[in-house]
């Protein structure tokens, strides 16, 4: 299988479009399509169909497709392995992590990893969704969970606490709960609706020190921790937040301080592929030490 042929048809394959493929490859939408044509012709099968609004691959497509993005996959493992110096390490680092801890904490401590290893190139994907790292779809991760993929290699950081907070114009407005039945009365804001939530009995909020058979009403759900911290920020009411997030806005106040909830287990992982690799390990170490250096926990 002609191996130029066979670049062009991933990146079409990706792409969706003679066209856009033809930009990303620098080659005319004709010579795409040429391309294509002789690759179908070479293997005998329809690789794409065609209609008016683009191109949907068929069943052997398919199965090429997968077969290509896997080989890609690995040479791009392997040139970044290759990239690395003997002395310093190099080349790109995607690293995928929650939209909380990556919004929060990770992007300020940023510059200075780069400050350190300014030849490699990080690339941040804050996303709640786990992207597939034996895909290559991210080279490292930190999780809020430990990875239910069996092939990665994973490295526990830290147990983060989770205590409750309010921003001082609420307190001013609302008055600060002194005992876990005074949170009947106040506006609470909890996560919303999700198929996996970070940790079990999330919304503990809703259940401390109520008595039998009552229920507590939220103000607003979120299913996403960033967006409770701006709801508390903004003064709309109480919540339960993970430390690391609240230590970032000094203005919060901690309400009823001896209650703690469920702690967030947060992991570095990376697949088994990756473990000599320079970029990771100065990456892990530089964060185990930004984790001991910060309160997280």
């Amino acid at each position: 299988m002609d191996w130029d042929k066979l670049r062009v048809f991933h990146a079409v394959a990706e792409a969706g479009s003679f066209t856009h493929a033809g930009e990303s490859l620098n080659l005319s939408q004709s010579a795409v399509s040429r391309q294509i044509s002789a690759l179908e012709e070479s293997l005998s099968v329809p690789l794409f169909h065609r209609h008016a609004r683009g191109l949907i691959l068929t069943e052997q497509g398919e199965l090429l497709f997968r077969t290509a993005r896997d080989v890609f996959a690995k040479l791009s493992m392997a040139e970044g392995l290759i990239s690395e110096s003997k002395d310093r390490p190099k080349g790109p680092l995607k690293i995928q992590t929650t939209v909380a801890f990556g919004s929060t904490w990770l992007t300020p401590r940023i510059r200075e990893f780069l400050d350190l290893y300014p030849e490699i190139q990080v690339s941040l994907v804050v996303d709640d969704a786990e992207l597939d790292l034996s895909m290559r779809e991210a080279d490292v991760a930190i999780r809020m969970a430990p990875p239910r993929q069996p092939d990665l290699i994973q490295r526990h950081l830290v147990s983060v606490q989770v205590h409750i907070y309010a921003a001082p114009d609420y307190i001013k407005k609302h008055g600060t709960p002194q005992r876990p039945e005074d949170l009947d009365k106040h506006r609470l804001i909890v996560y919303g609706d999700d198929a996996r939530p970070p940790v079990q009995n999330i919304n503990w909020l809703l259940d401390i020190g109520t008595k039998a058979g009552g229920e507590r009403k939220p103000i607003l759900t979120v299913n996403n921790f960033y967006g409770i911290l701006r709801a508390v920020v903004s003064g709309l009411g109480i919540s339960a937040l993970p430390d690391f997030m609240a230590n970032e806005f000094t203005e919060l106040v901690r309400v009823l301080p001896e209650l703690t909830g469920p702690p967030v287990e947060a992991y570095f992982v990376y697949p088994e592929e990756l473990r000599s690799s320079k970029r990771i390990s100065v990456f892990r170490d530089f964060l185990l030490r930004k984790v001991a250096e910060t309160r997280l926990s």
